[in-house]
């Protein structure tokens, strides 16, 4: 599979400079890691769940969570487990390219459960999405994950923590908490893929719900917990995992309180004014600023519920031309002593050490996203998925 690889490779070649490589769930984490994109969630209960699996493939997404947990009431577990099976046994008949799939469970003894009731069509798995993680349940699920995994002759069985527990946003226990989670990680490192940020939990430990006209990093509290985990999970030594965006709750037109976040100059330069008239009926301009956010505060890729997110994370995924070139001149080899040298683009100072995290993560971003052209902008790319 590849970012983009729904759009036709005449397309591709047009808008890209480098394009996206290809990966499979073969690949080796950290490109798995950085190649998750938007991943979009879905209840296990949808009777059609395997078509859905194939139309959402058709339309670019790359990772996808079949949900057994909040969003399917207590009552209709037993039934989405069955239906799993079945939709799973369906895919597994098909030679058709598919997502990476994680199932997200409730309780540890799920996981070796379901990867026994799947058989042979566990090898369509790519992991389990494991919920109100902290150092408590966090080993009980790791372990779960490696057990089934030896025991159904799995090759790779990956696990995607969620932080979303009261004790990670209250300022009293939070430092323990952390500490406690990164412990756990840390003894799992190979097989934890990624961490993901429950940011309507967050939210909910206190009444709280932002509004369409606002990000996660406009609620100073949640925006507080999210720099946390960053500072402790996330960092670029060697240590850190990557911390993937939250939820954005949206998809309908809202009656707005402000003005829209989105500009209108790109859209004017591109002659597609319709584009940004559409995109902010919809509440996507927000979500827009949000991925923005996201990037800057050191998360990659996003949890979405709702298919037309996808392409909006996928395009500002992309690395610029600018960007690039910035990374590829920090990287030079002659480099390694350190130094300052002016951009190619002659608009910005570019200090080899200090910015050579940057340009590392950048360069494993454009592996997997591509690298837009030098005319090529935000507008483009998004114009060209939603087409398809």
């Amino acid at each position: 599979m590849r970012h983009f690889g729904h759009i036709s490779p005449t397309v591709r070649k047009d808008l890209f400079h480098q394009e996206p490589a290809e990966f499979t769930g073969a690949s080796p984490a950290r490109v798995l890691a950085a190649a998750l994109g938007a991943t979009l969630y879905s209840p296990a209960t949808r009777p059609q769940l395997a078509r859905d699996i194939r139309k959402q493939a058709g339309r670019g997404v790359v990772s996808m969570v079949l949900c057994l947990e909040d969003s399917i009431s207590d009552g209709d577990v037993v039934a989405a487990e069955e239906n799993l099976v079945r939709q799973f046994a369906e895919l597994d008949a098909d030679t058709a390219e598919l997502p990476l799939l994680f199932i997200r469970v409730r309780t540890p003894e799920q996981i070796p459960d379901l990867v026994r009731r799947l058989g042979g069509s566990a090898r369509r798995l790519a992991g389990f999405v494991l919920p109100k993680f902290d150092e408590s349940s966090g080993s009980a699920f790791l372990d779960a994950v490696a057990q089934a995994e030896a025991a159904y002759g799995r090759a790779r069985l990956y696990a995607m923590p969620v932080l979303e527990t009261p004790d990670l946003l209250h300022l009293e226990t939070r430092v323990e908490t952390l500490a406690g989670i990164s412990r756990t990680v840390n003894g799992h490192r190979e097989r934890v893929l990624a961490l993901r940020l429950g940011v309507t939990d967050f939210c909910s430990a206190y009444g709280l719900r932002r509004t369409p006209d606002m990000t996660a990093y406009d609620v100073q509290i949640v925006a507080g917990v999210i720099a946390d985990v960053v500072n402790v999970l996330s960092r670029a030594d060697g240590t850190g995992f990557t911390v993937t965006g939250p939820v954005w709750e949206y998809f309908r037109s809202q009656q707005r309180l402000f003005k829209p976040q989105l500009r209108r100059s790109p859209f004017l330069a591109e002659g597609v004014e319709e584009l940004r008239t559409a995109l902010i009926e919809h509440d996507l301009d927000g979500l827009l600023r949000e991925i923005e956010l996201d990037r800057a505060n050191g998360l990659l890729g996003k949890t979405c519920i709702h298919p037309a997110h996808v392409t909006p994370v996928h395009a500002l995924s992309v690395v610029s031309h600018e960007e690039f070139s910035d990374a590829q001149d920090i990287l030079r080899p002659e480099r390694g002593g350190g130094g300052v040298m002016r951009s190619v683009y002659t608009n910005k100072m570019n200090e080899v050490k200090p910015h050579r995290a940057w340009a590392e993560r950048t360069m494993l971003r454009a592996e997997v996203f591509g690298v837009a052209k030098e005319e090529v902008g935000f507008v483009d790319l998004l114009t060209a998925g939603l087409q398809v």
